[in-house]
């Protein structure tokens, strides 16, 4: 403003001036004394420069030489005081600082090992939420690839992702709203066989394989590094294969015209090389096979008249017009609802376009990562920060007492209070760069035993993306900011004279209620995070230990492949016989399993099917005893290779409205749209034939050898190697094709919960973060609450006082803080983890002792960390404390 007012008539007179933009900041910037050197002598040479060499070279020069002067050594005699020369001054902060940082090694470990905790969980966040927010961006036609997914609606209503068979072939020989449409299938858990000199080598692909028409890849951007992209898919039997798994069949050898064995029964020639598909995709398969080779595959879903069930691994993807939105296909689509039933039931199928960025993240149709998920993580790791920026506040203003001496000199000496801020937000910018540095190595450590842990597959390529650098700048920003704006305040408003004299009120150190606030803040965080790790580890233990109905422990489930009748039969027979196997069942999977085989079923004398859908297993009679499954009435099934007899369990005689299991044996019951039919002989009880976050399902048992495709073998534990590899060596004799693959049921059961196992481990470590930083909090705290009772504690001890009573003084003002933080966090726990229960059908009870077990471990935690400088405090001579100034 004094410049303006200066030369405001000059500039009237347009008289030549610089930039303005560059003056105005160097008014707001610099010392009155330099201001007037660069308004007075440098403004009448940058006058002199107008006229000889023009505005631009003017302006440049003018500004050239304003900057010479934070030069050291090149500063004229007029403006010579060093600490008016913006370089020298910043230097000298940083001397300061970095003399500080070395000569209290404590204070520094504990607040840069406390931001560089935060950080490092706040870099992996950042790493997970940005790989799951950039799922499928990369196609070219992102915005306009939708997803046709289907709702089964009854009495109760169902989502799948996948469509009836024929829908695209209408859509696309019909309407004319897509630009693209084609269909995938996507089989998973496949046998692929490749043949060398060698011999035959068999490898389980988990990812499975994608038939796809020959437009996929127009669609979607999977580029291909061999062969043709207008060719790829068009020609029946043919494959592309991404370029890990082309080197992992091949080796160096070019895979063009060469050909493996899909499930050991359909040869498929591969036509060309991918590259190898992104992390960040929904489509994790790295087989495509051309869609035309899926009507020998699997015949009767391939039908283009089927519309007797939709299958979730058929799926349709449109590509819309310009100017097309969602919600008029989804009314054109709602036509093929009437005119194309699924199946005879009353269940109707509506279609609608669920867009390509919500593939991933809707959970009803198959996503597999929710956005609530990744606002919490956001959540988690702001509150990590804002902990450690509390813990950082703590540690500066209890320090701030040995510093009062050093801001009183400076202040005598002529330091304004402004000056004395920039150098405390100096300082703090320098730790925060220093814990960004330090947190950098330790997520470039920690990533790849993250990703382990947690299946993040954080690539760590992360560090190298701009958006990374936009947010540790950020973060850089927020913490001196956040951590650095209150202790600089605090000491810049220090009294000269009380300041060199060390007296001072808690006021005049920024307020004790302040830090007690601050504290109970870290605790709250602390102890919401443990009722969660509690509460999720209680219903983690009570999910794996709780009654199933059934027998989990000590069976193993093998996949028994395309086997013949005869062959299912005589292989069980072997089996038996081994030394170690108790029991052994044919069927299609074990009671409790991620498949189901749902049905609409008739009951009695009833034409219609009922509406609603049956879980349906295929068991031969040692089912029961090998499983344990209890009956309730009636009797078991006896031996059968077709359906002739059906056991059902006490939810769908629920389901039926039958009174008593009595009266339901000798009815007679019709699945599969009318091609099995059986009459009811037992009643089980119901057992778990889903994970707990679901009600118990209809479910009835039947036998059919034709759909058994496993073998459970219940094993005598005391030498289950050793059976198990006599087990394989039966199974390399009678089947030397196919490798010999088993899983424990129980580790079967356990990955139902695998979502619940992350978290709970995340959580833990969170969990742990939060307490270490709030420990350290409690640690700052507790020191500055000893040097400022130092005294007080000398005159206590000679009037008389005991250490244990010494000790409680502190004692006591940290169980307050304490109870007071329990007093906010439990309710705040209580409700998070009320919400997250709500997903388990079967679930545990918030108790009172959960609560008190919190209480108590934060109790402890306080104790252990505020312990030793307590004690030290009370152990010291009474003459020293009262001599101490």
């Amino acid at each position: 403003m004094e410049f303006i007012i200066r030369y405001g008539s000059v500039m009237k007179e347009s008289r030549p001036s610089p930039p303005k933009t560059f003056l105005a900041f160097f008014q707001w910037f610099c010392h009155p004394r330099m201001l007037d050197y660069i308004e007075g002598d440098l403004l009448e040479v940058y006058q002199s420069n107008y006229k000889k060499l023009g505005k631009r070279k003017a302006d440049w020069k003018f500004i050239l030489d304003v900057l010479l002067l934070f030069r050291p050594g090149i500063i004229r005699p007029r403006t010579q005081p060093q600490h008016f020369i913006l370089f020298g001054m910043y230097k000298n902060y940083f001397k300061i600082s970095w003399r500080n940082l070395l000569k209290n090694k404590q204070y520094s470990l504990l607040t840069i090992a406390g931001l560089s905790l935060s950080l490092v969980i706040c870099i992996l966040i950042f790493g997970f939420i940005k790989l799951h927010l950039s799922y499928d961006d990369f196609h070219t036609d992102k915005d306009k690839i939708y997803r046709v997914v289907t709702e089964l609606r009854s009495t109760t209503n169902s989502h799948s992702g996948g469509v009836p068979t024929p829908l695209p072939v209408l859509i696309k020989e019909r309407e004319s709203f897509a630009q693209k449409v084609i269909r995938t299938y996507s089989a998973p858990n496949v046998r692929i066989t490749v043949s060398d000199s060698n011999g035959a080598h068999h490898y389980k692909e988990a990812e499975g394989v994608v038939f796809a028409e020959p437009d996929f890849f127009d669609v979607f951007n999977f580029p291909l590094k061999a062969g043709s992209a207008k060719s790829a898919l068009s020609n029946p039997n043919t494959v592309l294969l991404t370029e890990e798994l082309a080197q992992k069949y091949f080796g160096e050898e070019n895979p063009i015209g060469k050909s493996i064995l899909l499930d050991g029964e359909y040869e498929l020639a591969v036509d060309g090389v991918l590259q190898d598909i992104p992390a960040n995709t929904q489509f994790k398969s790295g087989i495509y096979v051309s869609f035309s080779s899926f009507k020998t595959y699997m015949p009767w879903l391939s039908d283009d008249g089927f519309w007797g069930g939709i299958s979730s691994g058929m799926q349709c993807y449109l590509v819309l017009q310009p100017h097309v939105s969602p919600r008029e296909v989804e009314d054109i689509l709602s036509d093929y609802t009437e005119k194309y039933p699924i199946g005879s039931s009353d269940t109707r199928a509506y279609y609608s376009l669920q867009p390509l960025s919500d593939i991933h993240f809707n959970s009803m149709y198959g996503g597999t990562m929710e956005r609530s998920s990744l606002w919490i993580l956001t959540a988690i790791g702001l509150l990590l920060l804002v902990t450690a920026c509390v813990n950082f506040v703590n540690l500066a203003t209890a320090r701030a007492l040995h510093r009062s001496k050093e801001v009183g000199v400076r202040k005598v000496m002529g330091g304004r209070s402004s000056q004395l801020f920039w150098q405390f937000i100096f300082e703090t910018a320098q730790i925060s760069l220093l814990a960004i540095l330090v947190a950098l190595i330790g997520a470039y450590l920690v990533i790849p035993m993250a990703n382990a842990r947690f299946n993040l597959n954080i690539g760590l390529g992360v560090f190298s993306d701009r958006y990374f650098i936009y947010f540790l700048g950020t973060l850089f920003l927020l913490i001196t900011i956040l951590a650095g704006s209150y202790p600089a305040i605090v000491m810049g408003r220090f009294k000269p004279m009380a300041a060199l004299r060390g007296k001072f009120s808690l006021q005049n150190l920024g307020g004790f209620n302040t830090r007690r606030a601050l504290i109970v803040g870290q605790f709250v965080i602390a102890q919401v995070m443990i009722i969660s790790a509690v509460v999720i580890m209680g219903q983690m233990d009570y999910v794996l230990d709780a009654p199933l109905g059934f027998d989990k422990d000590a069976i193993v489930m093998v996949s028994m492949g395309d086997d013949s009748r005869q062959n299912k039969t005589a292989l069980k027979n072997e089996l038996v016989r081994i030394k170690g196997v108790e029991q052994v069942s044919l069927c299609n999977d074990a009671p409790a399993s991620e498949n189901g085989w749902m049905t609409n079923i008739q009951f009695g004398d009833q034409t219609e099917e009922l509406d609603f859908l049956t879980n349906m297993k295929m068991v031969d009679e040692d089912y029961l005893s090998t499983f344990g499954l209890t009956l309730v009435s009636g009797r078991n099934l006896t031996h059968s290779d077709s359906v002739r007899e059906m056991l059902v369990n006490e939810a769908l005689l629920h389901r039926l409205g039958v009174p008593s299991p009595e009266e339901a044996l000798g009815r007679e019951i019709t699945a599969n749209g009318g091609n099995m039919k059986g009459r009811i002989v037992g009643v089980v009880r119901d057992f778990h034939g889903n994970s707990f976050h679901e009600q118990i399902s209809p479910t009835l048992l039947t036998s059919d050898l034709g759909y058994y495709e496993s073998y459970a073998i219940k094993l005598n534990m005391e030498d289950s190697k050793s059976t198990l590899a006599e087990i394989e060596e039966v199974w390399k004799r009678d089947y030397p094709n196919q490798p010999f693959e088993f899983e424990y049921l129980d580790d079967r059961i356990t990955r139902f919960y695998q979502n619940e196992a992350t978290t709970l481990s995340a959580v833990q470590l969170f969990t742990g973060i939060a307490i270490l930083i709030g420990a350290m909090g409690l640690y700052g705290l507790v020191s500055f609450m000893v040097v400022q009772k130092t005294k007080e504690v000398g005159i206590r001890k000679v009037m008389g006082s005991s250490s244990l009573e010494i000790i409680w003084i502190f004692g006591r003002e940290f169980t307050r803080l304490i109870l007071l933080a329990f007093i906010v966090a439990a309710p705040v726990g209580w409700f998070l983890m009320k919400n997250w229960l709500e997903n388990f059908e079967f679930k545990i009870q918030q108790g009172l002792g959960l609560y008190i077990l919190t209480l108590g471990f934060t109790c402890v935690i306080a104790a252990v960390t505020i312990g030793y400088q307590t004690i030290r405090a009370a152990s010291v001579n009474p003459a020293n404390s009262l001599r101490s100034e």
